[in-house]
């Protein structure tokens, strides 16, 4: 089953990976700020909790969660 989904991994890993820069010629590095807010992590896991789950309390667990629920729910497919 893992090998099913090994390429959606791979893709996740390297999106993350590229959303770092380690480039030495910057001088400065901006400061990150996170906003407050719901992101696309959140919004796509309280989907995905719904449609398995059809509870509310569930959905914002997962939501909280995010990305961490998602990646979750990709790998662990419940029939």
């Amino acid at each position: 089953m893992i090998k099913k989904y090994t390429p959606s991994l791979l893709i996740l890993i390297i999106l993350f990976a590229s959303c770092t820069t380690n480039n030495p010629n910057y001088d400065y590095n901006q400061p990150v700020y996170l906003a407050p807010g719901v992101g696309l992590g959140t919004i796509i896991a309280v989907v995905i909790s719904w449609s398995r789950n059809k509870s509310i309390l569930w959905a914002i667990l997962h939501g909280i969660f995010g990305w961490f629920y998602v990646i979750y729910a990709i790998i662990v497919s419940k029939k």
